[in-house]
């Protein structure tokens, strides 16, 4: 069974995922993404975005502000309700949430002696303006969903969608966390891939029941096995404020199973408190209802000239807790003969940070070194990802330093590529270690088949 320690290793070593602030003594809940890291966190997100919105032909895109006007998270009930129960230890001090103790006693010292529970919000504020004042204030959004809610008029103008649709967004969003915790799990600042889908009332079950089954394979297409994915049905009284109904894909982490994404039935409730929102303010002024108001911001019904106001189902998956599930779900430790090991990340070809790896097996040799680099120009224009010329030493340790990393194909060039009248170069696979010699002049066709085959 893959360890945090393990995970958390591997990242800090090969440079996928570092501590904010280390040399200054870090920041609890927050983490910067190194030059292998990001690389994986873009193509899990390219790999969203390009099954919600690219295949799709009922979905739209959207890139909203991250800082967020108070009375939109006052009408949504974030101001309200967003906050967790929170107790401290007098023992030691210790802050917790008090929903997650087992026993009624602090996680840290053992202590009995806590204070009563008491609400904490969860939202991070911000003052806007050169002075602080208490009207100027503004929050970092604690979720991406109501940037899509606050521009559903704009995306029905500018695109003419009928129901059923979907806004897709991918973002950052805070939470001050009381306790982050299990590394990138449960952070203070973190990327949510989400997407609204506007449906009309009474057809919201089924579509619920769709979108779960949906997120569910793409999950697998990431190479998360379904034997270590669950669904769990939250209870009524575990709904957040606007949920009729919520599924939770979970998966197997190192300590447990844990939310991966959320599926919530959100019913009418946020594009209702906007329009409410909007209503009130044209009462204030003294002037008709503007044009967000209830009968404009409603939808038509096919065939029918009642407006409704459409009910939302929303898959929200967080990024962070994806890139840890394929890492726990990739990371393999094989016993070799003579009774070596190694470590091998057995990514999918199209999350891989470093698509393939080009290996001069001699770097001092001039002939060996221009025909890598040669290569490596070429198969750069295919437009397949990051491809990395290698030359940092001894072959076998190139070969277990991409295995590590999860990098699917080496392509090395050595003595023997001159051989003849044909050049050849060697091909070792990741997984299975195997080498066969391939014809430079196919190598392009090669590479293109594969990952074309991957990716299907």
């Amino acid at each position: 069974m893959t360890s945090m320690e393990d995970i958390i290793s591997l990242c800090k070593r090969r440079g996928f995922i570092f501590q904010s602030s280390e040399i200054y003594g870090g920041l609890q809940g927050l983490y910067d993404y190194g030059p292998l890291g990001i690389e994986l966190k873009n193509n899990l997100k390219t790999s969203w975005w390009k099954s919600m919105v690219h295949e799709r032909d009922d979905i739209e895109g959207l890139d909203a502000s991250i800082i967020t006007n108070h009375l939109v998270l006052k009408y949504s009930g974030h101001e309200d309700t967003f906050s967790d129960p929170m107790v401290d230890c007098r023992t030691c001090k210790h802050r917790m949430r008090a929903d997650h103790l087992v026993n009624p006693s602090c996680d840290k010292c053992g202590s009995k002696d806590l204070t009563e529970p008491r609400q904490f919000n969860l939202m991070l504020k911000t003052t806007l303006g050169p002075v602080d004042e208490s009207k100027s204030y503004a929050y970092l959004r604690p979720e991406t969903a109501q940037g899509i809610f606050t521009n559903f008029k704009n995306v029905i103008d500018t695109t003419a969608r009928k129901l059923p649709f979907g806004i897709a967004q991918i973002g950052k969003a805070f939470r001050n966390e009381v306790t982050p915790r299990n590394f990138i799990f449960r952070t203070r600042e973190f990327e949510q891939m989400e997407m609204e889908f506007f449906v009309e009332p009474g057809t919201d079950e089924h579509w619920h029941d769709y979108w779960v089954k949906n997120r569910l394979q793409w999950w697998t297409k990431q190479g998360l096995s379904i034997e270590n994915m669950k669904l769990e049905v939250q209870k009524t009284d575990e709904l957040a404020h606007y949920a009729k109904a919520t599924t939770d894909i979970s998966y197997r982490f190192p300590f447990g199973f844990e939310e991966l994404e959320g599926i919530a039935n959100r019913t009418d409730f946020d594009l209702a408190s906007h329009t409410k929102l909007q209503d009130e303010l044209a009462i204030f002024s003294k002037v008709k209802p503007n044009k967000h108001s209830t009968a404009v911001l409603a939808l038509q019904k096919t065939n029918c000239k009642d407006p409704l106001v459409p009910f939302v189902i929303e898959p929200s998956a967080g990024l962070d807790r994806g890139i840890l599930a394929i890492l726990t779900e990739a990371y393999t430790k094989e016993v070799l003969e003579k009774g070596q090991s190694r470590i091998v990340l057995k990514l999918q070809p199209h999350l891989a940070p470093i698509k393939l790896a080009v290996v001069p097996l001699a770097r001092n040799n001039e002939k060996i070194v221009g025909k890598a680099k040669e290569i490596k120009q070429k198969l750069h224009k295919l437009g397949i990802g990051r491809i990395k010329y290698e030359d940092t030493g001894n072959i076998g340790k190139a070969y277990r330093r991409h295995d590590e990393t999860g990098t699917p194909i080496c392509i090395t060039v050595d003595f023997d590529t001159f051989e003849g009248k044909n050049q050849t170069v060697t091909i070792r696979d990741r997984d299975s270690m195997k080498q066969e010699r391939i014809a430079t002049k196919d190598l392009e066709n090669f590479v293109k088949d594969y990952f074309h085959y991957c990716e299907s």
